[in-house]
């Protein structure tokens, strides 16, 4: 087994998020009456910290009002949180790794919001570790993935980072470790090539083969 770690990515990775935040992020600017991003310009900047993300959405967007910002993206987020759900097949996916090695998540989100998604999914026994944008750098940073492999003591060249935004495949090349893109969530598989990824799997059914090969 060459891969001791796998470190997810959470929205877009495990869960259907990534046009739900989209959506958000475009609702909150119009709310404001700032420019709305358009949907691929909002799906782009999922997988950064929060602040980062919206500064990346709406590039003119005044620092005294990125507070306001922040504000209307979470009311429309969770109005629209329960009714997100894990992609078919992950949960199974996920039962089955954590019994062959040690399982990470390298997220966005906020220490909160992923707890809350923690319990909701009930995901939270499969995971030894995991590092949000508000405890550390944030993606592209690599200091998520440096931080999950001290804690767990996997070698670098032992771990695998999955994820579905070029952010988390360049946090993984900056840290040295190896990473995995899939096409099912946030960013397209031309962008996630570019970034020099071991492999690109279009499902969470080519997720689990490529694993099962190649991991």
């Amino acid at each position: 087994m060459r891969y001791r770690l796998l470190v997810f990515d959470w929205d877009g990775t495990i869960i259907d998020s990534a046009s739900t935040i989209a959506q958000c992020i475009r609702l909150a600017a119009a709310d404001l009456e700032l420019p709305v991003p358009s949907e691929e310009q909002a799906k782009h900047v999922i997988g950064l910290g929060l602040h980062d993300a919206l500064r990346g959405a709406v590039p003119s967007l005044r620092p005294e009002r990125i507070a306001q910002f922040v504000e209307r993206y979470r009311e429309h987020f969770r109005a629209r949180e329960d009714a997100m759900g894990l992609f078919a097949g992950m949960r199974e996916l996920i039962e089955r790794l954590s019994d062959e090695r040690a399982l990470g998540i390298a997220t966005g989100k906020s220490r909160r919001g992923l707890d809350r998604a923690l319990d909701a999914t009930g995901l939270r026994p499969y995971f030894r570790a995991s590092r949000c944008a508000d405890e550390t750098q944030p993606k592209p940073h690599p200091a998520m993935l440096r931080e999950l492999v001290a804690e767990i003591d996997v070698p670098a060249d032992n771990a695998l980072m999955i994820g579905d935004t070029s952010h988390d495949l360049e946090m993984a090349r900056a840290a040295g470790v190896d990473a995995l893109a899939v096409t099912y969530g946030a960013h397209a598989a031309a962008g996630l090539l570019g970034c020099g990824p071991r492999g690109c799997v279009g499902s969470v059914q080519e997720l689990g083969e490529w694993l099962a090969k190649n991991g």
